[in-house]
């Protein structure tokens, strides 16, 4: 025979201030670790968001990044003319060869300075990358020293407003325009015109080559065709497996919200715990009078397992919906790959609400367990004494 639930739903609410202090201490437990996590999620989504699948990407092999990669100009001609390549309407090679520097410059209202990602880029660049749109004013003019930056990247660094100046490798740099990455990785770049870049800071070769293939027959053809060509100590990709990969960045904020829920959680058991043992101690009558009334201690057991679990449900469900007006707020952190500014998105999933919600339980149930042994195992004498 089970103990009604309705008999635990109405604890609850009777002893509304030990509740209050439970359902919040679990609250802020879970908002955090959904947040740390959304943070993550939001960076491995900007990075699997980015590229064309018609799209190959080249560099050398064993960098870790497009910054630490070089591709020469002897090898450039060699990629150039590979016939998987795919060609205009001109019959010109949809190939682009991009520059890619780390340039330091000051924050918006000189909150110090960061590393942030400039991309020398061709116009045929510019074309093979579809999903990255002008937003403002106008696109970049070779040979005048001007660039293009990402909007978002624009709210964080000082000078990145249309028609602002800014001084990197002994030169002034114009904004010109800005562009939308659509939560892509070029989210957090600056663009400018590949030669003038590797003029500008004085890169004999390149940092990485952009192809077109027709179809994914020619894709995987031109993979194994670079591969297996002794001149080209390179490394061959689809772009968007290839910017999937970089994800680097990801982990240490999932093990730093790991470690976060972790020694938050414990301090919400014991909040759970102190508040389940007072429960108990206030109710030996009831206990006693539910002994009397037949119930065995395993269903006491169960049912003050039920009301911390009801406990930690309310306060997963709250700790949620704190949670939730972050998602899609912008911010930033360092790139463990490139080494530099990368904007992002917080995004909060209904997994990470699932998970949330799990995690809410656990600690309830373990906040509980111990309390609730002591309340089936309470002596039938010692409990009807109380009565």
């Amino acid at each position: 025979m089970s103990v009604p639930i309705k008999y635990n739903v109405r604890n609850v609410f009777v002893r509304w201030r030990a509740t209050v202090a439970t359902v919040m201490g679990i609250a802020l437990v879970v908002a955090v670790y959904v947040l740390v996590q959304s943070m993550a999620a939001g960076l491995e989504k900007s990075s699997r968001n980015t590229g064309d699948p018609r799209n190959i990407m080249i560099v050398r092999k064993g960098s870790t990044a497009e910054s630490s990669s070089q591709v020469t100009r002897e090898q450039y001609p060699l990629i150039r003319y590979l016939p998987q390549i795919a060609r205009n309407e001109k019959g010109h090679p949809l190939v682009s060869a991009d520059v890619v520097v780390l340039i330091n410059l000051p924050r918006q209202g000189g909150e110090g300075e960061a590393n942030v990602l400039l991309r020398g880029i061709s116009s045929v660049g510019m074309h093979l990358r579809p999903q990255v749109t002008l937003v403002s004013n106008r696109w970049f003019t070779p040979g005048t020293r001007e660039v293009v930056v990402a909007s978002r990247l624009a709210t964080r660094f000082a000078n990145f407003d249309v028609g602002g100046r800014f001084r990197t490798a002994g030169q002034e740099l114009t904004v010109v325009g800005w562009m939308d990455g659509h939560n892509s990785a070029f989210d957090s770049e600056i663009w400018m015109d590949a030669d003038e870049a590797r003029a500008i800071f004085d890169r004999e070769n390149y940092s990485s080559v952009l192809a077109r293939v027709n179809s994914p027959g020619d894709g995987e053809a031109l993979i194994k065709r670079i591969e297996a060509d002794k001149r080209l100590p390179l490394l061959a990709d689809y772009e968007v497996k290839y910017y999937a990969n970089q994800t680097m960045t990801a982990m240490p904020i999932k093990i730093l919200g790991n470690f976060l829920a972790t020694a938050m959680s414990i301090g919400a058991i014991f909040a759970a715990m102190n508040t389940m043992y007072a429960s108990v101690g206030a109710r030996t009558r009831e206990i006693g009078t539910l002994r009397v009334l037949g119930y065995p201690g395993r269903a006491i057991l169960v049912s003050f397992l039920i009301e911390g679990a009801f406990l930690a449900v309310l306060g997963g469900a709250i700790g949620c919906a704190l949670a939730l007006p972050l998602h899609g707020y912008s911010t930033g952190t360092m790139s463990f790959e490139s080494f530099s500014e990368t904007v992002f998105q917080f995004r909060i999933t209904p997994r990470l609400l699932a998970q949330g919600l799990v995690f809410s339980v656990i600690v309830g149930v373990m906040g509980s367990l111990l309390p609730a042994l002591r309340a089936s195992r309470l002596p039938m004498i010692a409990a009807l004494k109380a009565v």
